[in-house]
């Protein structure tokens, strides 16, 4: 347990069918390092990973403000991230992250609510390989790497990747904000 982040929050954005792994250890590693993490969700009550871990909702995206929070994180999961880019809210609230030029961790499919928030133009980044066709589309420049990060945006592949993942969002919320993590 480290003290890195003390006096930090941290929104987690997700809903049901997250990939557990990719929601429980960037959780444990921000908290071990001394942050506050904070559930946000499209709906209030408990969501529940695909492969059956269900975390307490905190707070939904419709009453959630990008400026309560130091950064966010993303975990991947196809369900997930499906659901997450056909919701408004979800998606404004993400978005303003990069407004505000906090940093940003999205891993696996994660990366979809991004595109959808217009977000990932001219940006390097990786995601799970599936949505490298998506994400060119969308101008983004993909890259096969456990872990890309491109002025405070931290991107992985899998949760093969999470040491990495969980090392580097550390990292870029302990140096705060970043002017070049804009829209």
């Amino acid at each position: 347990m480290t003290d890195e982040l003390n006096g930090t929050r941290i929104a987690f954005l997700a809903t049901d069918g997250y990939e557990d792994s990719e929601l429980t250890s960037p959780w444990r590693a921000v908290t071990d390092a001394g942050a506050q993490a904070v559930l946000v969700s499209p709906a209030s009550g408990a969501i529940e990973g695909k492969n059956g871990h269900t975390q307490q909702v905190d707070l939904t995206s419709a009453d959630a403000d990008a400026s309560a929070f130091d950064a966010l994180v993303l975990p991947g999961g196809v369900v997930n991230a499906d659901h997450l880019r056909m919701d408004a809210a979800s998606v404004a609230f993400a978005r303003d992250f990069f407004a505000q030029h906090k940093p940003v961790g999205a891993i696996c499919h994660a990366a979809w609510t991004l595109i959808e928030g217009d977000v990932v133009r001219d940006r390097t980044l990786t995601s799970y390989p599936s949505l490298k066709t998506d994400l060119r589309n969308a101008g983004a420049t993909w890259i096969d790497d456990e872990v890309v990060v491109d002025q405070g945006f931290v991107t992985s592949r899998t949760p093969d990747d999470l040491p990495a993942f969980n090392a580097k969002v550390i990292e870029e919320i302990a140096e705060g904000r970043h002017a070049g993590q804009t829209v």
